[in-house]
């Protein structure tokens, strides 16, 4: 596979606040978003994506996509997928940093049967996920397989 790059404009605006964008994205005005220092830094502004809300979503939406294609290719029948993210930022070494992700994604299934090929394509996507492979950040998964039985859900 050939080298991808992604592209992305950032455009301060005011404040502690700009404007991301790609161009690959955009069309004239298209789906940009604010982002700005987050509240619990000096000058932060609440209610606004941050950098470090950014790189929380990017592990995260990369988990989802990659369990997609592996479980698509694995033949996987499932109902849904979700993941509840947190990022810890710490001073390491005098350094801020993002420490640790916690990713708790939860699947559901409709046969009980498949629930641990669940948990092994969960796994799979973990591994092979490109952002958190892209980062020091120790990732931390912990999953949960629900079953869907006549229109209820059981855990």
């Amino acid at each position: 596979m050939d080298a991808h790059y992604y592209h992305v404009d950032v455009n301060w605006q005011m404040d502690r606040k700009g404007k991301l964008c790609s161009p690959e994205l955009s069309k004239e005005n298209g789906p940009c978003i604010e982002v700005a220092t987050p509240p619990e830094f000096p000058k932060g502004m609440p209610g606004i994506w941050s950098p470090e809300h950014l790189f929380t979503a990017a592990v995260s939406s990369c988990l989802m996509t990659t369990f997609l294609s592996i479980a698509e290719n694995s033949k996987l029948n499932f109902s849904s997928f979700s993941c509840q993210a947190k990022c810890k930022l710490e001073q390491i070494d005098g350094k801020f940093m993002m420490s640790e992700v916690i990713l708790e994604p939860t699947v559901t299934i409709v046969d009980e049967k498949d629930e641990a090929k669940t948990l092994r394509i969960l796994e799979k996507s973990e591994a092979a996920c490109l952002i958190s492979n892209s980062v020091t950040s120790k990732i931390i998964m912990l999953p949960t397989i629900k079953i869907l039985i006549n229109e209820g859900v059981v855990a």
